[in-house]
């Protein structure tokens, strides 16, 4: 056992002296800049009509919509898109719109957009090959939509105004609250390679069979959203801040070559047009399959690729109350698909792929949709579309509504690496999962990135959990974001999109870690499962702002959150919580044969110093000359006297007389170990303790981050135990970040590592390298001018 410091009180009452600062508030003015239960009202907006205090959609919740008629045509010999849209506007607000804005997410790649002008620099101490590639390609590719009419609903033309990735229409006559306005769209715009220069959406060439394949997005000019929060959302698409998008109903048309397998938002309205008759009978059959079933079979596809298009086809879709529409389309694709039923609802998981792609995307890919559908819903909501597609391109992982794009391939010889199987598996959960977040609860990705990535990377992990035990998940793991939280180029959860340092780390990784905790530390997993749940559904197909997430959280659990937000959204502090010393206090009896008992024995343990020791052995004076000893030479303070024995009686009878019998308590056989705390990082936690005894037994006690209410970086527990403490350990099971374990045991434990032994090597001098060449050299023209010899001249033998 850790001997902790052992101090005998003289009293119960001066015990409880001692112990009165744990109990007492301080008084005076309070130090705001150190409150760290400070309540959000003061950062949080005013609750309204619109959105209320508990966190709700309020009485007079509106949203904006937009239905749109599309026929798009992609040109597979100049990687172009040609569109032309009829879009009905509906002003639900409580506002009159003088004017439209709309998205021209394509103008990203224009020669004078922001988002090219403004890029971080490189690194130029790791400069890839296929950084000054990307740069080289961006000096040639002329990028941007061209618009090249609008009109209103009878065909005449509106004034606009494009402002880089925005377009304003003016309209003729103001659109009034409740009305409802039509107007025409016609662009075209050149397709990005999204290998070499990047992107959400774009094309990949493949050099051995000479086809494309394009993943298509960001591609038509659609509504801004109006809220009643910013009014329009026109902030500029700089390439990292995502999209904040109207919901509206989609049909579109699609037109591309008529060997070309197509995938898109929405449900296919003519499979007669375009698919054979065995990929229609395979497609109704895989509505009712057990396993994923081909509907483009890999030699059907393989036989695509090998052979010219002929002519066009045009693939029609339809999708209701959706905020966007993707596509993708390739001649390569294999197609496989399997129904299943989520709540009530029956779903077609789908994923389409090139050769590739196999054999990992036909043994895990739908199935992956399928296990995201069945996790997710159970935290939030049954799957509402009728489709879920997964799709195999060049864009590493992308999510639009009921489709996703995602990059993960084996090696060409078909054999991968453990990381890849994995990383396809979590990149489908994850971009699949953006079904639920954002494309049904619609937050504004260009304000606030955790709002989706936080909450989605949080579900995924959760999805990985019951994919198979150990799953090697990336993020979620509380010790993992440590590092992170401790490094200085960081900036808060609570930052605009486009500002945002380490943006993996700050926009999925930290909210995602900060939900686990929040669900397995701080509320438990039914209070948390229940109000992240509530959150979902009051917000589905609507539009939350971070303070409605808050709100909820709190209403729904019940539980007073704000310091959690503070803390992990509003600031980079970081948990570093040190357990710094534990004191052991023990009760007087005020019995004096007991108490001088225990005075003479802790007297008797006191060690004796060197010098002591040494003067033992001295001749003493007073042993020579016995006059100079008196009665402190024969007096022990620890002998017990009459006057000891006469003052303990009187006050036996006075805790009899006056409080009510409490003599007893004089006979409690308790420990008291007194827990001294320190928050070092700044950020405060509940505090987990598990405590080992004497007597081998074991207890773990959790405390709730109140514990730092009166003190934020300075707190103690007093624990009350028969037993005796041998050691401490502070966050036993690593479940709060604490960036440093190094000082959460009581005794302190070695700090373990470990290093490997080297040698110092020595490479070949300059003039010994030379010489070496020569030699190499000399002995190959030798053995040139041998070959040379042999050789005779060919010809035809007789």
């Amino acid at each position: 056992m850790a001997n902790p410091r052992n101090t005998t009180l003289r009293s119960a009452f001066s015990a409880l002296a001692l112990l009165a600062p744990l109990f007492l508030s301080p008084l005076g003015a309070q130090d705001f800049s150190r409150d760290k239960f400070r309540q959000l009202e003061e950062l949080l907006p005013t609750a309204n009509a619109y959105r209320t205090a508990s966190g709700a959609p309020g009485h007079g919740y509106w949203q904006q919509r937009a239905d749109y008629r599309i026929d798009v045509e992609l040109d597979d010999e100049r990687q172009r898109i040609t569109g032309s849209e009829v879009v009905t506007y509906f002003n639900r607000s409580p506002d009159t719109l003088s004017y439209l804005w709309l998205q021209l997410d394509p103008n990203l790649w224009a020669q004078d957009a922001d988002g090219r002008a403004v890029p971080r620099e490189p690194d130029f101490e790791k400069f890839g090959y296929r950084t000054l590639r990307r740069m080289l390609l961006l000096e040639k590719f002329a990028g941007g939509i061209t618009i090249e009419a609008v009109r209103d609903g009878e065909g005449a033309p509106l004034p606009y105004t494009i402002v880089k990735t925005m377009m304003r229409i003016d309209l003729p006559r103001p659109l009034a609250a409740g009305e409802q306005l039509t107007f025409e769209v016609d662009w075209w715009f050149t397709v990005n390679d999204a290998d070499d220069i990047g992107g959400r959406s774009g094309w990949e060439y493949f050099k051995e069979d000479g086809n494309y394949l394009y993943e298509i997005a960001q591609w038509y000019p659609h509504l801004a959203a109006y809220t009643d929060v910013n009014g329009w959302m026109h902030k500029q698409f700089l390439g990292r801040g995502e999209f904040t998008l109207e919901l509206g109903d989609y049909e579109v048309n699609i037109t591309v070559p008529d060997d070309h397998i197509v995938a898109a938002t929405g449900v296919l309205q003519n499979p007669e047009e375009v698919l054979t008759q065995a990929q229609r009978l395979r497609l109704n059959e895989a509505k009712t399959a057990k396993t994923p079933l081909f509907i483009v079979t890999p030699e059907e596809a393989a036989g695509n690729q090998a052979t010219p298009a002929h002519g066009k086809k045009t693939w029609r879709f339809h999708a209701e109350n959706v905020r966007d529409f993707a596509f993708a389309s390739s001649r390569k694709f294999i197609w496989d698909a399997q129904g299943h039923t989520v709540g009530n609802n029956p779903v077609l998981a789908m994923s389409f792929y090139p050769n590739e792609g196999e054999p990992l995307w036909s043994r895990y890919s739908t199935h992956a949709i399928i296990h995201t559908l069945n996790v997710y819903s159970r935290y939030t909501f049954d799957y509402p579309y009728p489709v879920a597609i997964s799709v195999n391109g060049p864009v590493g992982g992308m999510e639009y509504p009921m489709i996703c794009f995602n990059g993960p391939r084996p090696e060409k010889d078909k054999t991968y690496r453990e990381r890849t199987k994995y990383g396809l598996i979590s990149v489908i959960i994850h971009e699949v999962g953006h079904n639920y977040f954002p494309m049904i609860v619609n937050s504004d990705e260009r304000q606030w990135t955790w709002m989706d990535e936080g909450l989605n990377t949080f579900l995924q992990t959760l999805s990985e959990a019951e994919w198979e035990e150990d799953y090697p998940s990336r993020r979620g793991k509380p010790q993992a974001i440590a590092e992170y939280m401790t490094s200085e180029n960081q900036v808060p959860i609570m930052t605009n999109s486009e500002s945002l340092l380490q943006f993996g780390n700050n926009a999925y990784a930290k909210p995602a870690t900060a939900l686990h905790i929040l669900r397995e530390s701080i509320l438990g997993r039914e209070l948390f499962d229940f109000a992240f749940q509530e959150y979902a559904r009051r917000w589905k197909f609507k539009r939350p702002m971070p303070a409605d997430f808050f709100r909820t959280m709190e209403d729904a659990s019940g539980i007073d959150l704000d310091w959690f937000w503070r803390g992990w959204f509003y600031t980079t502090d970081h948990v570093d919580i040190a357990l710094n010393d534990v004191h052991q206090f023990e009760l007087d009896s005020r019995d004096p044969e007991i108490d001088k008992a225990k005075d003479r024995r802790e007297d008797e343990d006191e060690p004796e110093t060197l010098g002591e020791q040494r003067n033992k052995t001295l001749p003493k004076r007073v042993d020579q000359y016995e006059e100079l000893k008196d009665f402190y030479n024969r007096y022990d303070e620890f002998d017990v006297t009459p006057q000891d024995r006469e003052e303990y009686e009187k006050l036996l009878e006075k805790l009899k007389e006056e409080d009510e019998g409490d003599e007893y308590l004089l006979k409690t056989e308790r420990n008291f170990f007194l827990i001294e705390l320190e928050n070092l990082g700044g950020l405060v936690m509940p505090v987990i303790l598990e405590i080992e005894y004497t007597d081998g037994s074991r207890e773990e006690l959790r405390l709730p981050a109140e514990i730092w209410r009166y003190d934020p970086e300075q707190t103690s527990k007093l624990i009350m135990t028969q037993k005796v403490i041998a050691s401490i350990t502070l966050d036993p099971h690593r479940e709060t970040a604490d960036a440093n374990i190094d000082n959460n045991h009581w005794p302190r434990k070695p700090i373990k590592s470990r290093f490997q032994l080297f040698k110092r090597k020595h490479g070949p001098n300059p003039m010994k390298a030379a010489q070496e060449a020569e030699e190499k050299a000399a002995e190959e023209a030798a053995e040139k001018g041998k070959k040379t010899k042999k050789k005779k001249p060919s010809g035809p033998r007789r």
